[in-house]
């Protein structure tokens, strides 16, 4: 299957978290929303994967290290679950390189630790498929991750 953006694939992920969300609401462990979404995404007739596990590739060696993926949808979407009470750089970083590593187009994070679900979801958008690095943060130029020396 040819990876996407397909906007209603995407709109029908976010109904399915949307609906974990409105039955179990906030404060529940990421595994329990995780395992409740794929779920979900059965019942809509999604295909997906869980755990999937990409490889990291350094200046064109493949690695024996692994970056493992909550779920990906219709091997377009990657979907990275989170219960936390923010959402912080590293949690946007990891699906940042979940995207480059598995050459997707596009993620959603879904963090179900909120009131209302759609204040936890954020979408990325990855130019992967296409061969570019990935984003590039530098921690030394970024107050509030402060220095590491």
């Amino acid at each position: 299957m040819t990876p996407t953006t397909d906007s209603g694939l995407t709109r029908r992920v976010m109904d399915c978290a949307v609906e974990v969300h409105r039955q179990l609401g906030p404060g529940l462990f990421r595994d329990v929303y995780e395992t409740c979404l794929a779920m979900e995404l059965t019942a809509a007739g999604l295909p997906f994967e869980r755990g999937r596990v990409l490889p990291v590739v350094y200046d064109g060696h493949q690695l024996a290290f692994r970056c493992q993926t909550d779920l990906i949808v219709a091997n377009s979407l990657i979907l990275q679950v989170e219960a936390a009470d923010e959402i912080e750089l590293i949690h946007e970083q990891r699906l940042r390189t979940g995207l480059w590593a598995g050459g997707l187009p596009l993620g959603l994070l879904l963090n179900f630790n909120v009131v209302a679900m759609v204040d936890g979801i954020t979408q990325m958008i990855s130019n992967a498929a296409e061969g570019q690095p990935p984003p590039t943060h530098d921690v030394f130029e970024d107050p509030d991750l402060g220095s590491t020396l």
